[in-house]
């Protein structure tokens, strides 16, 4: 956690994460592999939310991806019109802080049945979390897993038959940077604990390191829990702050347990620069949104770090540049959430799938991405979206999704074979029968940047004295760009604040935007969108001007 009271980040971490750049990259992390997981199905065995295939799905067999935030209850408990404010900003879910008793007061049963009645009148899933075990093993203070079981033990007559709703989240960070190969054992006891007393409910085990499993235990170790669980029922979390700054440590780690078959999401993430580096929420957020994996932003409000608050003093008005961010920026909670359709949100009784997609064809083939067509797919009630997949052998793995008939694949390797097919999903989280494949070889090179282009900037929103915008930049010319900077300015002192898409750097009133991973490449004909809020005074002008690498460009 960067977490309330302690929450400038509570590990003591200083030495160690200097290499964590450098450890990511060299930890053997092999265990998981594509196939790994065996084919295992939750539905006969599970009541309410459950694991099936590797996928969290409700008790009616629809998919649910969880969109929301981090709420620190067990703090602030008379702060409970935050659960309503989380939800009007468009949440799907609250990971809602609670203790134990090792270390702060306990929550009791009368108080967490409360929590759990004031997440179904505000129509979200609860994630319930014990929070005293947050660095065990490097934190004196920290309680031990066995202790938070017996607590969730306590609880069970106030937690039995709200499977449709609650989500176990046993301990947060239960370990941290000492001997992290000693959290997988008391992990494996905690969630048989639970099983054997009966527990139905989906289970949530965070991983050690401070939630960061930057030495890759929980990744190296995560098959083997999941198979110790008798129902099959239990999802992997992963903490994502400065330890995961570059987009390749968050897509492999992520990809990883995708490829493996192995559920997971991101239960807590920041987005803002501390002393120990600067995460990539911008990748964090796509990916999860391309995998359709949850995640949930740390946090609400109350931090001591308050860099961190999404609103500030608890007020939903008054939403930070990550709280902008995190509900209205692009794959934000806004953009992206559904309601779980035990409250009546996506068509509860919708059961049955889109039809297949058509066989997609390759077009506007570059170096290092392809654009995919297909025929598009029916469906009783409505078609929402397509999951675009690589297939390799008897795997495949997600690669994008888009809500149209056409996609941009991108990040590939040149002059290299591909082969890729479609998925159609309605509303209610039911997906088609996988298309028919396409092979595309990409080209051997890419191409010089700044060919032609054009650039729409828009505001999105304002408040009193920030803004947020968007600018969309189009490559017009007859070739891909790969790789670009883009330059404008602003005239009444508009100062960036956040941006995702890509990366600001200002000069007086003078920006310049380099692209991020995802963003890079622009096809013949594509575009790619950067988000971002800034502060503004009593003017707030449009920028007129704008050059891509040098060049200029039109205005859309």
């Amino acid at each position: 956690m960067r977490g309330t009271r302690s929450t400038t980040r509570t590990s003591p971490v200083t030495a160690l994460l200097t290499a964590l750049a450098t450890l990511l990259g060299i930890v053997a992390l092999g265990a998981l592999g594509p196939g790994t997981a065996h084919a295992r199905s939750a539905d006969d065995l599970a009541t309410g939310l459950h694991i099936s295939d590797g996928r969290l799905l409700e008790g009616n067999g629809n998919d649910f991806i969880m969109r929301g935030v981090n709420h620190a209850h067990t703090w602030y408990p008379g702060e409970t019109q935050s659960l309503a404010d989380i939800k009007a900003l468009g949440a799907n879910t609250v990971r809602v802080v609670l203790s134990d008793g090792y270390r702060w007061s306990e929550n009791s049963p009368a108080d967490v049945a409360a929590i759990v009645a004031q997440c179904k009148t505000n129509r979200l899933i609860c994630v319930l979390e014990v929070h005293d075990t947050t660095g065990y093993g490097e934190d004196a203070a920290a309680g031990t897993l066995d202790h938070a079981a017996d607590y969730w033990i306590g609880l069970k007559d106030v937690l039995a038959g709200e499977e449709d709703y609650v989500i176990i989240n046993i301990g947060n960070e239960p370990w941290g940077n000492t001997n992290p190969e000693g959290w997988t054992a008391p992990t494996i006891a905690a969630v048989q604990k639970l099983r054997n007393a009966g527990f139905e409910h989906a289970i949530m085990v965070d991983a050690p390191n401070w939630g960061q499993d930057w030495q890759g235990v929980m990744r190296a170790n995560a098959q083997s829990i999941y198979d110790a669980d008798p129902t099959g029922n239990l999802i992997f979390s992963i903490h994502m702050y400065s330890v995961y700054n570059t987009a390749q440590k968050v897509t492999d780690y992520l990809h990883a347990f995708v490829d493996a078959g192995l559920p997971i999401l991101i239960s807590e993430f920041g987005g803002p620069a501390d002393q120990y580096g600067d995460p990539d929420e911008d990748t964090m957020m796509a990916t999860a949104e391309q995998l359709r994996l949850g995640y949930l932003a740390w946090s609400w409000s109350g931090n001591t770090d308050p860099v961190l608050d999404l609103a500030i003093d608890f007020d939903p008005s008054r939403l930070s540049s990550w709280g902008q961010r995190i509900f209205n920026g692009v794959n934000g909670i806004a953009q992206t959430s559904r309601e779980a359709t035990v409250y009546g949100g996506a068509n509860p009784g919708d059961t049955q799938a889109p039809s297949t997609p058509g066989t997609p064809t390759a077009s506007a083939v570059a170096a290092t991405s392809v654009t995919l067509t297909w025929t598009a797919a029916t469906d009783n009630v409505g078609v929402t979206g397509y999951d675009i997949v690589r297939v390799n052998g008897g795997s495949e793995t997600t690669v994008t999704a888009s809500t149209t008939n056409t996609a941009t694949v991108t990040g590939l390797t040149a002059d290299t074979a591909y082969t890729f097919a479609v998925y159609a999903r309605d509303a209610a989280g039911n997906r088609s029968t996988r298309s028919a494949t396409v092979s595309v070889t990409t080209d051997k090179g890419g191409t010089t940047p700044g060919v032609g282009c054009s650039v729409g900037y828009r505001v999105v929103g304002e408040w009193p004295d920030g803004f947020q915008g968007e600018i969309t930049v189009r490559n017009t010319g007859a070739t891909t760009i790969n790789g670009w900077t883009l330059a404008f300015a602003f005239a009444d002192g508009q100062t960036v604040t956040n941006m995702w898409g890509g990366s600001p750097t200002q000069n007086g009133g003078t920006v310049s935007v380099a692209p991020a991973s995802y963003t890079s490449t622009i096809t013949a004909g594509g575009t790619v969108t950067v988000g971002f809020t800034a502060a503004r005074g009593t003017t707030n002008t449009n920028p007129t001007a704008f050059t891509l690498s040098g060049t200029s460009c039109a205005t859309a």
